[in-house]
């Protein structure tokens, strides 16, 4: 009878753990685990990046050059801005031409050994996909301006100048602000959100979408691996364009979001799904201002919608001139909101810079000889332990810094020429918009890569399309490869600490000590594995309170490499801190 229990017993135990392991596999298998949210995309500015001719313009034979540089990273992908046909009026992002190349880059057959030497290092390659508008040296267009009956006309938005002044829409880049523009040839005005030359196309016309579909195939089949779309929330508009609301007209910002929000904007990405994404299921898809909220966000990548991978919204970095005037409890709360509404699906992008933004330290950290470095490895700490997909800005890794130009004519950037000039007109304070745009152009974080010591920082044997920062004697790639503790070999060590751990990945966030003005804190959680992260965004010394035990926490990261312990939760200027807690 004592055996019968005895083998009762121990058959009950076995089912009980036979339960335990399904439930452990369910969990795991729960977790929907992709290649593209456990990427580390790095971004490269192809212009700005290396110059194989001397010609001064970065190229594609430059970026093949230092394909071996890019793989020792530990990056999965590589996403290139515009490389097609453009006469460059906005830098690439006015294409002549989607099944080209641009000439100052080189040809198709060295995009096609590009994207052969990306993959045989196991890179993969995502292209800018620039559809609002094309540039008004595209066929299209100029087929488009020659008459009110040409094939091409409603490729665009015409409004006949019969009918009157169209309303007044807004536009960044031209020097008026005035979004239409008077073509003679048939007495018509054409819309620009963008430059006067980007024009935007009519996505209402099935034809231009069919178009715009052939042509992601195009390189879909060449073999790139995923698009980012830019301005791509713009896209769908109101024909009838109704008056703006008086209380926006002004306010840039609630003008992106009623530009944001056309009729049919989901209807079109869906679509787009069903002709083309869903034939490349392994493709990866980006949403360059993916709504102005979480709620919006989610409507992008919800599963369920069929449209695309990644949320890409602009929130977390249109915080002003830097972090400190912002407020970090503010900052916080941005990536805290987003996450609550996408945790359980949908993704996010974790990114603190851009070609459209300052660099990453100066804007986020400290870019003083003290604090640049520190900083830097502590910004590279953020991105690479919160929740979602890390896109890092070349450049970054070396902890590159502003520029900052003292003289309108160093700029090539078409916003902010165009914005001078129309400050200019109005007689505004010329010295304190340049005085602003040392902080907050996008030129600053488009000069070219500091590779070494030598004359134009190893970028070209000419002269540079624009300046290079002159701290690239002290801040260079070469001199940090030799160095084990510089911010290029830690941002590889936080790569292989991210890989090693899905946990940073997948994991659960949870912020702590909310109200901490000066640290950001928060937890990972899975599948049993805690990881703690805290991060002092200042350069004094800050308490943090998590409220978790210490004594049998492991640090696996710090930015101060003699670290051992933590001193009574105190963090020193720019601490980065990962913690495994037991």
């Amino acid at each position: 009878m004592k055996q019968k229990i005895k083998l009762l017993f121990a058959f009950l135990i076995l089912i009980f753990l036979s339960n335990e392991i399904i439930m452990a596999q369910e969990t795991k298998s729960s977790i929907d685990k992709k290649w593209w949210k456990e990427a580390v995309i790095y971004q490269i500015y192809p212009r700005s990046f290396k110059d194989s001719d001397g010609d001064g313009i970065g190229d594609l034979k430059g970026i093949i050059s230092k394909l071996d540089y890019i793989k020792s990273l530990g990056i999965d992908a590589v996403w290139l801005n515009p490389i097609y046909e453009s006469p460059n009026d906005d830098n690439g992002y006015d294409i002549s031409n989607y099944r080209d190349i641009m000439k100052d880059f080189g040809t198709m057959q060295d995009f096609d050994q590009l994207l052969k030497g990306m993959h045989d290092r196991g890179i993969k390659c995502i292209m800018d996909l620039v559809v609002n508008h094309s540039s008004d040296e595209n066929y299209w267009f100029q087929e488009s301006r020659k008459s009110r009956d040409n094939k091409y006309r409603n490729y665009y938005y015409w409004w006949p100048a019969e009918k009157g002044t169209p309303p007044y829409r807004w536009s960044w880049f031209d020097i008026n602000s005035n979004a239409w523009k008077y073509d003679a040839q048939t007495d018509s005005y054409y819309l620009h959100y963008f430059s006067v030359k980007q024009p935007d196309l009519n996505w209402n016309n099935p034809e231009v979408r069919k178009e715009i579909y052939d042509m992601m195939k195009y390189w879909l089949d060449k073999g790139i691996d995923g698009f980012r779309l830019d301005a791509f929330q713009f896209a769908s508009k109101d024909p009838s364009f109704p008056e703006l609301p008086k209380e926006i007209i002004g306010n840039t910002l609630e003008i992106i979001k009623y530009y944001g929000n056309g009729p049919h904007l989901h209807d079109y990405l869906q679509e787009m799904n069903r002709e083309v994404l869903s034939k490349y299921p392994d493709a990866m898809t980006v949403a360059e201002g993916a709504g102005d909220s979480p709620k919006a966000a989610m409507k992008f990548v919800d599963p369920e919608r069929k449209e695309l991978n990644i949320a890409y919204h602009f929130e977390s970095v249109d915080i002003g001139k830097h972090i400190s005037d912002f407020g970090l409890v503010k900052y916080k709360d941005i990536f805290s909101r987003y996450d609550l509404e996408l945790k359980d699906k949908g993704w996010l992008s974790i990114f603190m810079a851009n070609h459209d933004q300052p660099r990453m330290v100066s804007k986020f950290g400290n870019d003083t000889p003290e604090y640049r470095e520190l900083s830097s490895k502590m910004l590279t700490t953020f991105v690479m332990t919160m929740r979602g997909t890390t896109f890092y800005y070349n450049g970054d890794e070396l902890g590159m810094s502003n520029i900052r130009f003292d003289n309108i004519d160093d700029y090539n950037d078409v916003d902010t020429r165009n914005a001078y000039l129309g400050l200019k007109q109005k007689g505004g304070d010329l010295a304190a918009f340049l005085e602003e745009k040392k902080q907050t152009s996008r030129e600053n974080c488009r000069t070219p890569f500091q590779w070494n010591t030598t004359a134009n920082a190893g970028f070209t044997t000419g002269k540079p399309w624009l300046k290079i920062n002159q701290n690239y004697t002290t801040v260079n790639a070469e001199a940090q490869e030799k160095d084990s503790n510089s911010p290029l070999n830690y941002f590889r060590k936080l790569i292989q600490l991210r890989k090693n751990n899905p946990v940073l990945i997948y994991g659960k966030y949870t912020l702590l000590d909310r109200e901490n003005p000066n640290v950001f804190a928060y937890t990972r959680e899975l599948e049993g594995k805690k990881m703690l992260v805290m991060l002092n965004f200042t350069s004094e010394n800050a308490a943090v309170n998590t409220g978790i035990d210490m004594k049998n926490a492991k640090i696996i990261s710090d930015n101060y490499f003699y670290s051992d312990s933590i001193n009574n939760s105190i963090l020193r200027p720019y601490q980065a801190l990962i913690m495994e807690i037991n």
